[in-house]
């Protein structure tokens, strides 16, 4: 009888702990990364839903030619143009799919003002390849993000 009640608690603890490991496993993600051509720090956090946002937190070059703060004047959005390019949130709705990747996503470039469909995939501890593409992957951009310190 003692065996059969061990048995029955330890079946239904083994979904939460699944779930806890896959909770681990998809928030390795969060944390503060290089952009490919190192010209800004994105960090990477968990939202309220259970997806996953991203927000510039650094900038190489944080000034215009004129010595002003960069904003987000190339948004097609008239009234989004005077935002500051610091604290920017470009990445929304990651969501992890299990095996290091995360999908349905969408990527927001201040350089050009366009969104894009966008999925990762860690392919080690400190490295994630960033896809953007628009409707199909296959037509679209890789870059590789590395993982930094604020």
């Amino acid at each position: 009888m003692r065996v059969i009640s061990i048995l029955v608690i330890v079946f239904m603890l083994l979904p939460v702990l699944v779930l806890a490991q896959e909770n681990k496993a998809a928030d390795r993600i969060k944390g503060v990364w290089y952009n490919g051509e190192k010209t800004s720090k994105i960090e990477i956090f968990k939202t309220t839903k259970g997806d996953y946002a991203g927000r510039i937190i650094w900038l190489k070059e944080p000034n215009d030619e004129a010595g002003n703060p960069k904003t987000d004047k190339k948004n097609p959005e008239k009234s989004l143009r005077s935002r500051p390019t610091l604290g920017l949130i470009i990445l929304k709705g990651l969501e992890y799919k299990g095996n290091s990747k995360w999908e349905d996503g969408e990527i927001y470039d201040p350089k050009n003002g366009k969104t894009y469909s966008c999925k990762a995939e860690m392919t080690d501890v400190n490295t994630l390849q960033f896809r953007g593409f628009i409707k199909v992957s296959l037509l679209g951009r890789t870059d590789t993000w590395i993982r930094t310190t604020k």
